[in-house]
């Protein structure tokens, strides 16, 4: 029998449920079967969805019946104040980007792609592999699989200029995504109460991770072109700040990516100031009309710590990433990262490996580039169509996000509750900031599902705009 018997099973079955008392016995299988003229196995599928949602419960050799409602005991968990104490440092929220979306709107507000612009056949068949291997069953060296390591480097090593030492799989550490990496990296390199230097606006998971950390924020006005040389090398006169965290490639959420120049003179700051750059390439495969180009690979004396994540390009569910830098520095990544995880699993690592090795991964990076191209300009378009208000001031080369502007007034928790009552989640940009907005900004994920959906989204946030504004 198929889903829907089981499905038209389960909604018979939950509507006799509300109209009976609690404790009362259902009809016994035999009678379900009759009764709906379905296969033993199709009316005990359905009886296990009633059991997993509490309506039922099976009382073995007895029958099922209707579970009875128990109003809990309120608990008490006072004494858990004093045993806590007051909180070291005072923790960002999580963002409203991970929040999840039915399927009746139209989701803007997430930083994940849709699933269609995944390698999901790649995906699934390397999951299907790795279960097989020895991955399933063995526990992996702490720094990473050897040839995932060597990846990695290669990677990075193939866009270094003569002269430079490419990097290593030995300077290169997996870690379980990203956002551990973040959490290691401000730990191990800036470590709590010491200043950190960090774009403004930025990824709120830095932040996130910054405040777990303890380590003092230090902002730097960052626009479409990047940060100011000369506020950058200011902050690091007046703070004594030994690191400085970017996103050089189509910053999250700005979309900005660093010129050349602007790249050399960083790289110059940091290495007059005896300070380490930590270089977050996330949306390394999300170029559009440019391509990433690390700042790690035009470095090599240790100055620039480089963290690149698979997660996003590959799937949610391979929370893999790499990690390369070199000297000192990386001894005390390395003994972090083992503190806080040991080892990151041998079946993700070799997932993650086969996907990115196969010859369908270049295939399908060239076929996202075109649709992340026409999904950004669709939502572009709309946006100045129906949102004359806003302000798009650079449409990003790479990423997924655009950040838009709108007028002062705005009261983005507002604007945010009106999109979300009329069927559209937006991102309010206050989460990207360090320290007190420089504007009143959104951002809208171009990568998100039904792109089709666009400008009815647009059109919905422009008249909630106004509405609030009026």
């Amino acid at each position: 029998m198929s889903n829907s018997s089981s499905e038209r099973i389960v909604t018979a079955v939950r509507n006799w449920i509300a109209a009976a008392p609690a404790g009362a016995q259902l009809p016994s299988t035999r009678r379900l079967v009759e009764q709906f003229e379905a296969s033993p196995v199709t009316v005990q599928k359905a009886l296990r969805t009633l059991i997993g949602e509490g309506l039922i419960e099976s009382r073995p050799g007895v029958g099922t019946f209707v579970r009875t409602v128990r109003t809990p005991r309120p608990s008490d968990y006072s004494w858990q104040t004093a045993a806590l104490g007051s909180p070291r440092q005072l923790a960002a929220l999580p963002s409203a980007a991970l929040r999840t979306a039915s399927h009746d709107v139209i989701a803007l507000h997430s930083g994940y792609p849709d699933r269609d612009l995944l390698p999901e056949r790649l995906v699934r068949a390397a999951f299907g592999r790795a279960g097989r291997s020895e991955a399933a069953v063995g526990r992996p060296p702490s720094a990473g699989l050897p040839a995932l390591q060597s990846w990695f480097a290669s990677e990075l090593g193939s866009v270094t200029p003569p002269g430079l030492s490419a990097p290593n799989a030995s300077d290169t550490v997996i870690l379980p995504g990203s956002q551990n990496g973040l959490s290691i990296l401000f730990r191990a390199l800036v470590g709590a109460g010491n200043p950190l230097l960090i774009e403004s606006p930025t990824y709120w998971g830095a932040l996130l991770a910054a405040a777990q950390v303890g380590v003092q924020l230090v902002p730097i006005p960052s626009g479409p072109a990047g940060p100011d040389p000369a506020d950058l090398d200011r902050a690091f006169e007046q703070t004594g700040a030994r690191a400085f965290y970017a996103q050089p490639n189509f910053a999250n959420p700005t979309g900005a990516q660093w010129s050349r120049e602007l790249g050399e003179a960083v790289l110059g700051i940091v290495r007059d100031r005896g300070a380490f750059l930590i270089e977050d390439d996330w949306a390394h495969d999300f170029g559009i009309t440019a391509q990433s180009q690390p700042l790690a690979a035009r470095e090599d004396s240790g100055h620039v710590v480089y963290i690149r994540s698979l997660t996003k390009s590959v799937s949610p569910a391979v929370r893999v990433a790499g990690l390369i830098a070199r000297g000192p520095a990386l001894d005390r990544i390395r003994t972090d990262s083992q503190a806080q995880a040991m080892y990151v699993s041998g079946v993700l690592q070799s997932a993650a490996l086969d996907v990115v090795t196969d010859p369908g991964w270049t295939t399908h990076l060239r076929n996202l580039r075109q649709q992340l191209t026409a999904r950004r300009d669709l939502l572009a378009g709309a946006i100045r169509e129906h949102v004359p208000e806003a302000h798009l001031e650079v449409l990003p080369r790479g990423g997924l996000n655009l950040w838009v502007q709108l007028p002062q007034e705005t009261n983005l928790d507002i604007l945010a509750r009106e999109c979300e009552s009329r069927g559209v989640m937006i991102a309010a940009g206050d989460d990207w900031f360090p320290a007190e907005p420089a504007g009143r900004y959104i951002r809208l994920n171009y990568s998100g599902p039904a792109p089709g959906r666009f400008p009815d989204a647009a059109q919905i946030i422009g008249e909630a705009l106004r509405d609030s504004l009026a």
